[in-house]
């Protein structure tokens, strides 16, 4: 069986989830394929196994890059076509009816920001535009009904929106969790038992001996960094939190965090922007937790990532984050935009060794039993396996 994935993003969670599954898939031995822009070959390096093929399609207007992509999807002929973005569902799925032995799939990670608030528990990230309805409602309904594809949704929260707003067809929307490498991401070897932290914590990664927390993500609206410079600002215990990711809205971010933590209080809470981190995993396994403050989400690869490394999370209940974390830490789940709250969570959280060694093992736990790279493959096999039976009828 001829796989291939397709990507037009070089970079967040779905690059990462889609060449960790082309990677599993070629490990079974199946004919594993990853069509995808070169930055993404280039930061990988490449994978045992797998066949790459650089193509970039860098925006709708790219209409030479759009051409070559659907060229190349032709040539290789695949058995299962997986499209992981929003411009590649759009190619591949109008390309389906030239392509009458390939069973199409097509993975919705999230939602577009301006329709962001349709999925429970998100709030709106972006303002609304015209176009959206048109494009992401009317626009899926009528491009997945053409390519006759199936939908995987990360989330249940994500599927609901598949089927009661964009109005597909409940019977063709698969949810699949995605899936985290348990081996690359596992806890440092300092990470404390949860009887061995009633007196004592892990030592933190930064300076001093004030508890490390992880932020990881991009600079951009949705993941609503400013809620957690502004929650920093109003807690109580002493925090070092550390800001990994970039984008367009780090200079503001940057200029925050000096108004709202001066030098006066930075010997008790700090922010650093790291800036972009390649590999995340060695950032995670020396901190003390995690934190996630999205105003809307699926299934985030970052949290999935830090409850594998055995990371306690304080997280914003946005779209699937509560089927993910809340049966690990409910009382550690908080309203989007609110960081009141955030830092009476946070406070909690830092204050307590022995609550963060617990909820560290109860996350990984959670995650070996449900959310590694296997799990997500068995998953999306029989979504492949009722594609291509359908295909035939």
């Amino acid at each position: 069986m001829r796989v291939v994935q397709v990507l037009t993003q070089s970079g967040g969670g779905p690059v990462d989830h889609a060449v960790e599954v082309a990677v599993g898939l070629a490990g079974r031995g199946i004919d594993s394929h990853v069509v995808a822009p070169p930055d993404v070959r280039r930061r990988v390096g490449g994978s045992a196994g797998l066949t790459w093929h650089d193509q970039e399609a860098t925006s709708k207007r790219d209409l030479a890059g759009l051409a070559g992509l659907a060229r190349l999807l032709r040539s290789l002929a695949p058995d299962v076509l997986h499209l992981q973005d929003r411009r590649a569902g759009w190619v591949g799925r109008g390309l389906a009816r030239s392509l009458p032995r390939t069973a199409v799939v097509y993975t919705l990670h999230g939602v577009a920001d301006g329709l962001s608030d349709h999925v429970v528990g998100n709030l709106l990230a972006d303002r609304r535009r015209r176009r959206d309805r048109m494009y992401y409602l009317h626009g899926e309904r009528w491009i997945t009904r053409w390519g006759r594809a199936r939908v995987v949704s990360p989330s249940r929260a994500v599927a609901d929106f598949a089927v009661h707003h964009v109005g597909l067809d409940p019977s063709r929307v698969d949810v699949v969790p995605n899936g985290v490498d348990a081996d690359r991401f596992r806890p440092g070897p300092q990470a404390p038992s949860p009887a061995s932290s009633q007196t004592s914590s892990r030592a933190p990664s930064g300076t001093g001996a004030r508890p490390s927390l992880v932020w990881l993500g991009g600079l951009v609206p949705v993941k609503r960094a400013d809620v957690l410079v502004e929650a920093v600002a109003l807690m109580r215990e002493d925090v070092e939190v550390l800001v990994a990711g970039d984008g367009e809205l780090a200079p503001e971010v940057r200029a925050l965090v000096a108004a709202r933590l001066p030098e006066s209080v930075r010997e008790q809470r700090t922010v650093t922007l790291l800036g972009h981190v390649t590999d995340p995993a060695p950032l995670l396994q020396q901190a003390d937790g995690f934190v996630l403050t999205s105003a809307a989400e699926s299934c985030p690869m970052a949290l999935l990532q830090a409850m594998a490394t055995g990371l306690p999370a304080v997280a914003t209940a946005v779209g699937g984050v509560p089927e993910v974390w809340g049966p690990v830490a409910p009382d550690l789940l908080c309203p989007p935009g609110d960081p009141r709250a955030l830092a009476a969570a946070l406070d909690t959280l830092v204050a307590d060794p022995a609550l963060r060694a617990d909820l560290g093992a109860r996350a990984r736990a959670r995650v070996l039993s449900t959310y590694t790279t296997e799990h997500c493959l068995e998953g999306l096999l029989r979504t492949y396996a009722t594609a291509r039976a359908e295909r035939t009828r």
